[in-house]
């Protein structure tokens, strides 16, 4: 029986675990309450730097990124969330991108479909920002959505060891009331 479990509850997006590879963790446990009036979602990142925030847009299997002087090359690999547009997304994961310009990357989404429109915002993190493939990776980790109407705190039960973290927990909340965890 594990007995170093610790919890952390925020309200806001931001940091839920130190951002430091110093500070190893497990992810056993993850509670939510929605805020009921709008549709939103948790995503979390095991970064040690803040999630870059940009705008997608996807046709077929190409998400087409658009972030400004984003600095990546091609062969990078990110971890990136996608919220939502007219009831579409992308698909959350960890990708190797194709530079297209100095502010345009794409990546090949596992599923295919159109999201277009107002382009809706996605966030991401550069899995190795000092080129140090020794380095643990930042990556994407997981997703939750809610939706309009739902105003019941969700329980998510990670099973086995949990979800390792080797970077830090940064939490992006969208229309989220709370988030709290469970880790060791």
């Amino acid at each position: 029986m594990q007995y170093d479990v610790k919890s952390a509850k925020i309200t806001q997006s931001g940091w839920m675990l130190p951002n430091s590879s110093a500070y190893r963790t497990r992810l056993k446990q993850i509670t939510y309450v929605p805020n009921g009036s709008q549709s939103g979602g948790i995503k979390f990142f095991d970064t040690q730097t803040v999630p870059i925030t940009a705008t997608y847009s996807r046709s077929g299997n190409t998400v087409t990124v658009t972030s400004t002087a984003h600095g990546l090359s091609t062969g990078n690999k990110i971890g990136i969330a996608f919220n939502t547009s007219s009831g579409n997304a992308a698909t959350d994961g960890n990708y190797i991108i194709t530079k297209t310009g100095a502010d345009t990357f794409t990546l090949t989404d596992s599923n295919s479909g159109t999201v277009s429109g107002s382009p809706p915002n996605c966030y991401y993190v550069n899995s190795y920002p000092t080129n140090d493939p020794s380095a643990p990776p930042q990556e994407w980790v997981s997703s939750f959505d809610t939706y309009s109407g739902q105003t019941s705190s969700q329980q998510v039960w990670i099973p086995g060891e949990g979800v390792l973290c080797r970077n830090g927990l940064y939490i992006i909340m969208t229309n989220t009331v709370s988030c709290s965890i469970f880790y060791g």
